[in-house]
């Protein structure tokens, strides 16, 4: 047996699992790339001379409106060097050289349905240097319930609602700082799907977070070329096609340790062209083992989404969903998956407000994708949306979302583990089965996929992960 140490709760817990389990550690693979040597330089290098469109000197003059979307504190980093930190003030940098008013540019923070970031946050990963350059009220949310500020174009050509942040619209260029980082939706953040997830709302959203689109077997093993991803490039398209000049982005391919690896500006059909392969390189692990029947995972408390994923039993399956999705080509067909996982109940009632509600519903249907009758229910609540809109609360749609990436793991495993759970109850009210320990998990484990059963563990969920594919699979 070998000693493996697994994310749990708010520490770790040590297993023993078999010695021929293969152990994936985020950042240890051999091909794990190195950062770049001076990302500021590359990142100015990259804005004068983008892809597929003209330098911003010559996209923007004197007067111009000029708004700049950026992501929220979920992926990114916060180091001193993170993409955001780094290319906003270069961006600037530009524009101003181009003769636009720094009172003339809005930072938008693309938060989608996720909660809004409160002015200390964007100090803690923006940088306050950031901050400095700009007034308060130049630095906003974006805030999906603001009737005022939403703008609803004609349905995409693939026939979803398509709203948008009326800043977007109303704006003579619409910047967008991103990440080509591998995702579980839509095979790498940034692109399109930074203003199809980050700028909409959830009448938009729902058209592709929703089983409809995630349960689709070209979701299951990720793919950036799922249905998905052409309804977020769909979306896109529509959205542009209201724009004086399309999008201009810049998008960096990270690394596990969110360090630049390279970076690409300009329009996004050509940034995607053109980061999709060095991202795939990166995120995509060729095992050399055979696919594995068993998935072991460790998984904190806190982590991407926030304080209390780990134990918020909805947020809990969404985590084992989302592994799935990423280790499905690593994996037999039908794989039993144990989660570490603390699982007391807490479901963090101030940053998931409709999360506890969203939990009691699911008890009362056959499966998750039976929610979605309640969607129009609890998403026009005005509890729920004032929480949202004014104290930093996850909007009422993004639990139905990640119940429903939650229930690709009652789709695609024979059966769900949770090792640990402090409240049993909230395991088997996700469908998944509580067990004391991973040890007892995997020998129960052993009695569906065999004895000899091959093991794939994960001990850290709260490092950036790759999408793995065992040797065989891959050839």
């Amino acid at each position: 047996m070998q000693r493996v140490r697994l994310e749990y709760g708010d520490g770790h817990v040590e297993v023993d699992l078999p010695n021929h389990a293969t152990v994936v550690h985020s950042g240890s693979a051999a091909h794990e790339p190195a950062g770049l040597a001076d990302p500021v330089a590359a990142t100015r290098e990259a804005v004068r001379n983008p892809l597929g469109t003209e330098p911003l000197t010559k996209l923007v003059r004197p007067g111009s409106r000029v708004t700049i979307a950026f992501p929220d504190r979920v992926k990114g980093g916060a180091h001193a060097t993170a993409h955001r930190r780094v290319a906003i003030p270069v961006v600037v940098e530009e524009l101003e050289r181009a003769g636009v008013r720094r009172a003339d540019i809005t930072l938008v923070c693309a938060t989608g349905l996720h909660r809004k970031n409160t002015r200390e946050e964007f100090a803690a990963y923006l940088g306050q240097d950031v901050l400095d350059l700009f007034e308060p009220g130049q630095i906003v949310n974006h805030d999906a319930e603001d009737l005022d500020g939403i703008v609803a174009l004609e349905p995409s050509a693939l026939g979803d609602v398509v709203e948008v942040n009326r800043r977007v619209v109303e704006s003579d260029l619409t910047m967008l700082i991103s990440h080509a980082a591998g995702n579980p939706y839509g095979g790498f953040s940034g692109g399109y799907k930074m203003p199809a997830t980050g700028l909409t709302t959830w009448r938009s959203i729902r058209c592709h977070h929703t089983p409809a689109s995630l349960h689709r077997e070209d979701f299951v093993p990720i793919s950036p070329h799922s249905h998905f991803r052409h309804q977020l490039a769909a979306i896109g398209a529509r959205i542009e096609e209201a724009l004086p000049q399309p999008f201009f982005t810049v998008d960096a391919v990270l690394n596990a340790r969110s360090e630049q690896v390279a970076v690409l500006a300009g329009c996004i059909p050509a940034v995607e062209e053109a980061s999709w392969p060095p991202a795939t390189r990166r995120t995509e692990l060729t095992l050399p083992c055979e696919p594995a029947d068993v998935l072991v995972l460790g998984m904190p408390r806190s982590f991407h989404y926030g304080n209390g994923m780990g134990s918020n039993p909805v947020l809990m399956m969404q985590a084992i969903g989302a592994s799935v999705a990423r280790a499905k080509a690593a994996l037999t067909p039908r794989p039993v998956v144990i989660a570490a996982s603390v699982c007391d109940g807490w479901f963090n009632e101030a940053e998931f407000p409709s999360y506890e509600r969203t939990y009691e519903l699911l008890q009362t249907v056959r499966r998750p994708a039976d929610l979605a009758e309640y969607e129009h229910e609890l998403c026009t609540d005005a509890g729920y949306l004032d929480r949202y809109r004014n104290a930093y609360g996850y909007h009422p749609f993004h639990a139905f979302s990640m119940a429903y990436m939650g229930g690709l793991a009652r789709e695609y495993a024979e059966a769900v583990y949770v090792a640990g759970a402090v409240s049993p109850g909230h395991a088997r009210g996700m469908g998944a089965i509580p067990v004391p320990s991973v040890e007892e998990a995997l020998a129960q484990a052993r009695g569906q996929v065999g004895a000899d059963a091959r093991v794939l563990v994960v001990p850290s969920l709260s490092k950036p992960a790759y999408h793995l594919r065992s040797e065989r699979q891959a050839g």
